[in-house]
């Protein structure tokens, strides 16, 4: 849910040329506090089910896609223009992407 808001505010940013704004970044970390209470969430979740899960693999999920915004959102600082929007465009996809394959993988 978040990452389609997300998603939407980018479309937006893009459709306008516009540069990375304040509002989009308040966003990215809402978004990544979340990730943050996944990785623990999850972590917990591992250590008491009875599910076949490959354990390394999940975690290093967990921990990849709560990297995955901050990289972004740190080059889209370094690129204050469209680029740089466009660069947490693909973050926030890739954070969606690698949320399916978490759900695949429990």
């Amino acid at each position: 849910m978040l990452c389609g808001t997300t998603m939407l505010l980018l479309l937006v940013h893009l459709a306008r040329d516009l540069a990375a704004q304040d509002g989009m970044f308040v966003l990215l970390g809402l978004t990544e506090l979340v990730l943050l209470a996944q990785l623990v969430v999850g972590c917990i979740a591992l250590g008491s089910t009875d599910r076949d899960v490959d354990g390394t693999l999940f975690v290093s999920y967990l921990v990849g896609v709560t990297l995955v915004l901050p990289i972004g959102a740190f080059w889209s600082l370094a690129e204050r223009n469209r680029a740089g929007t466009a660069v947490v465009m693909l973050a926030v996809l890739t954070v969606a992407a690698l949320e399916v394959r978490l759900d695949g993988i429990w």
